[in-house]
């Protein structure tokens, strides 16, 4: 677990994969997902509480921490979901203002900024946080990305290290991720380290009756009836495309919506490819994946970028996507980070493919 993926500045969007606890898989809630500064407060029972990392060591817990720092913007929004963002004293990576559900962006943006990018490791252990969550299986990239502190250092500085294994550990994986039972680990194993476990259970029932909806609907279709799908990162460049792999969150999105991964026999996170690849795979549906660029107007105009590219690129321009208009606009973070949001995707992807099978809310 010494790699890690893909790390982009700016909407502090961060696609790899993993979290805390007891597994690997995920959901959605949407009234759920609030920021309730007051909720959760443990019962003193419910401490020790241990976690484990991506090879299995465990972090144990006496009781809640008070202090907490997150590595990105994925971290921050599960926290303020849970109730807990009132404990978060700094982040790396910061959400763009708007970028987040209006009703966490403006707690979002409290938060004080100890790193537009990775957290410089002095600034790290001198935050004063007795906890860090950590979305990167590793933080020793290069090309000034700065260092990770060794558990040692965590240690001396008194701040616990745990890690949100759907997205750190993803990439490690021995099986392709077809659901999202690991994002709701994660999202339990926050709760009960953070003393907000009926919050949490709370979302991850959210998610789950939103995945179930659509499963119920699609999950009978024959592999082989399924349309495939390509998601088309554009904020990851267009000179060399990159595949999102099946051991990244959006593969199980993209299958739990009844659809086929059109590159889904990649073993991994992700991969650059070639349009030539993309070309042969000639795609049912394409994705626009744009990252949120804070406003209605902005993403609108991203949106806008990534199809007239598709379109008017002689690679391109000819595949089945293209030319019937199978062209999706929805956002890169609620598909490839995990969240509760993965479940809204699944939803919204079904109900594009599948239309009259999935029902709305």
């Amino acid at each position: 677990m010494r790699s890690r993926s893909r790390v982009w500045g700016g909407t502090a969007a961060v696609v790899l994969g993993g979290l805390l606890a007891a597994g690997c898989g995920g959901g959605s809630a949407g009234k759920n997902g609030t920021a309730d500064a007051g909720a959760g407060k443990a019962a003193p029972g419910e401490y020790p509480v241990a976690v484990t990392d991506c090879a299995g060591a465990e972090t144990t817990f006496s009781k809640a921490p008070e202090k907490i720092v997150t590595s990105n913007a994925s971290s921050l929004e599960l926290l303020l979901r849970l109730g807990a963002g009132g404990k978060v004293i700094g982040t790396g990576f910061p959400p763009g203002k708007g970028t987040l559900p209006p009703a966490l962006d403006a707690a979002a943006q409290q938060v004080k900024v100890l790193g537009r990018t990775v957290i410089p490791k002095e600034k790290l252990l001198g935050s004063g946080a007795d906890l860090y969550i950590d979305t990167f299986a590793d933080m020793s990239m290069g090309g000034g990305m700065g260092d990770t502190p060794t558990e040692e250092e965590f240690k001396a500085a008194g701040i616990k290290h745990i890690y949100l294994k759907s997205t750190a550990c993803a990439a490690q994986s021995k099986n392709a991720v077809t659901d999202l039972s690991a994002v709701e680990a994660d999202i339990t194993s926050l709760g009960r380290v953070t003393g907000t476990s009926a919050k949490a259970h709370e979302l991850v029932a959210g998610m789950k009756e939103k995945v179930d909806a659509v499963q119920k609907a699609v999950g009978g279709t024959p592999r082989n009836a399924r349309p495939t799908y390509f998601f088309f990162d554009y904020d990851a460049g267009t000179k060399q495309p990159t595949a999102t792999c099946n051991r990244q969150v959006a593969n199980a999105v993209i299958t739990l919506a009844g659809a086929r991964n059109v590159f889904a026999d990649c073993d991994g996170d992700y991969k650059q490819v070639g349009w030539e690849d993309v070309i042969a795979k000639n795609p049912d549906w394409i994705q626009l994946g744009i990252r949120n660029r804070g406003s209605e107007a902005a993403n609108d105009k991203a949106f806008d970028e990534a199809e007239k590219w598709l379109k008017s690129n002689s690679a391109t321009k000819g595949l089945k996507a293209v030319k019937e208009g199978h062209l999706l606009r929805i956002g890169s973070e609620q598909t490839t980070i995990a969240g509760v949001e993965n479940a809204d995707t699944v939803e919204t992807i079904a109900k594009a493919l599948h239309p009259g099978k999935v029902g709305g809310r």
